[in-house]
């Protein structure tokens, strides 16, 4: 029977020891699933973050880590990695794993029971934890600058304004210092009471605003934290900020900064081109 992999990354780790538990070839290359790992792997469910790249080593051995990826098992024994996953993360019935996807030969020396060496790519983890982070704020940002476009209440996100990240994001792609996020501006969205056409006369003066505010947040250096319930993979983990309005706690499985101190500036352009759809693109400037 398998156990869920258990995952250091939420405590900022690079690099860890683990016992190899299975090596799965796999259409994309050779997944190695190891029993603890600092490795983040990107999310088949919401796939947001990209998974950490880095390296698997024993003794002069070394292989290169091109994605880490969920995986999991079912209590009758398939094996099932990232898209092809045909559940939703969590579910029972499955025991969650995390895969790292090789790219390549793997030496025989790395074989089910080898204790192995694991170390992510610090740097491309450090960009894609300030793209996550200041994806969460571009969001709240954006939530405070069209608070008064709504006629009914949405819901309230984390700082307690009207919700338009929950109620309109279609999709959010981060990348190293910087985050892609879309939002449907539908039919469902006008009845749900949201003035769209207000929206659109004033989108330059919006993204200012939001600018304002990201800025007002970065200069604050407020702390920046992640809370996990438990050590594995499937255990729910939180994104606190103390921002000046306050505590934001966002349910989120990535990787984030510390504090925004690491941040020099974070800044979005807001595209209408489509009336149907925004697109918020999210600039993270890292400090000197």
């Amino acid at each position: 029977m398998s156990t869920p992999t258990i995952v250091t990354f939420a405590d900022g780790a690079v690099a860890g020891d683990g016992v190899i538990t299975r090596v799965e070839s796999h259409l994309d290359g050779t997944v190695i699933v190891v029993d603890s790992t600092p490795f983040h792997p990107v999310d088949h469910t919401w796939p947001d973050q990209p998974g950490d790249a880095g390296a698997i080593s024993l003794g002069d051995d070394t292989v290169q880590v091109a994605e880490a990826l969920m995986a999991a098992v079912s209590d009758e024994g398939e094996f099932a990695v990232g898209s092809d996953i045909p559940v939703k993360r969590g579910a029972d019935g499955w025991t969650w794993l995390v895969g790292h996807r090789i790219d390549g030969a793997v030496p025989t020396s790395l074989a089910e029971g080898a204790r192995v060496t694991l170390s992510v790519d610090g740097e491309r983890r450090a960009g894609l934890s300030r793209g996550h982070t200041a994806c969460h704020l571009a969001s709240l940002a954006l939530d405070l600058a069209l608070a008064d476009l709504w006629r009914k209440d949405p819901g309230a996100d984390a700082l307690g304004s009207p919700d338009f990240e929950g109620r309109a994001n279609q999709s959010s792609r981060i990348h190293e210092d910087g985050a892609v996020d879309e939002y449907r501006l539908g039919k469902s969205l006008r009845r749900a009471g949201f003035d769209t056409e207000t929206f659109a006369a004033t989108l330059a003066d919006r993204e200012s605003q939001v600018n304002d505010q990201l800025a007002a947040w970065v200069a604050s250096s407020a702390p920046s934290s992640i809370e996990t319930e438990g050590p594995t993979i499937v255990d729910r983990r939180r994104w606190h900020c103390e921002l000046p309005q306050g505590e934001a706690v966002i349910l989120c499985g990535g990787t984030h900064v510390d504090s925004l101190a690491a941040f020099a500036s974070i800044t979005v352009s807001l595209d209408l081109s489509d009336p149907q759809l925004l697109v918020m693109t999210t600039v993270a400037t890292p400090a000197g």
